[in-house]
């Protein structure tokens, strides 16, 4: 492998960005980024500890579950999960966090970089109830740095194109459980777990 170790050697290989590429970027938030906020089911949450190991978790929910608190301020719920907490844990070190909302059927995505809280309660989660579940605490992203990203890697990957789709190239998740996580449960009963129950529990702690 040869190896890249200089930004002069990098900038040799890619060239220069594009003066739109450098001028897009904003402080604040515009209404058509409220607008894709207000449509969006998912993103994903980059976060990085103290010592510099990373983690990138992803987030869920009806579209609109990103809310806009003002034109600076943007608000996350935490939903039950494993309660490993990972990137939760690396905000408490690191309070710098980049997000990627995604819009289904969109290759363009939504990009904020800014620092991050964690809040145990305020008025706005009565807003973050969705099926009775109202959230233990939220992450609330002070925004630095704000820009619509192209559709390229959507492009290249035919991410939604629904032809190119192989989800049974891999084992299911209840084999992978069984063979790297749970090797003392029976396949039969991992299948039932990650099955339609599973996602009947999604707003109940596990």
């Amino acid at each position: 492998m040869r190896r890249i170790t200089s930004e002069a050697e990098l900038r040799e290989l890619v060239g220069e960005p594009l003066p739109q590429a450098l001028a897009k970027e904003r402080t604040r938030l515009h209404e058509l980024d409220r607008q894709w906020l207000a449509a969006s089911p998912f993103c994903l949450i980059a976060t990085s500890g103290a010592d510099g190991s990373c983690d990138v978790s992803p987030k869920g929910d009806p579209p609109g579950f990103t809310l806009v608190l003002d034109d600076t301020t943007i608000a996350i719920p935490e939903r039950p999960g494993n309660r490993r907490v990972d990137g939760l844990r690396n905000v408490l070190a690191n309070p710098h966090v980049g997000l990627v909302h995604l819009v289904p059927g969109r290759g363009d995505t939504l990009r904020i970089n800014g620092r991050a809280h964690l809040v145990r309660d305020a008025p706005f989660f009565d807003r973050m109830v969705v099926r009775g579940h109202r959230p233990v605490l939220a992450l609330v992203v002070e925004v630095e740095q704000v820009f619509h990203h192209c559709s390229k890697a959507f492009l290249r990957s035919r991410l939604w194109e629904e032809e190119a789709w192989t989800p049974d190239a891999v084992p299911s998740r209840a084999v992978h459980a069984r063979t790297l996580e749970r090797p003392d449960e029976a396949l039969e009963d991992l299948e039932r777990y990650y099955g339609p129950d599973y996602a009947a529990g999604l707003y109940r702690a596990r």
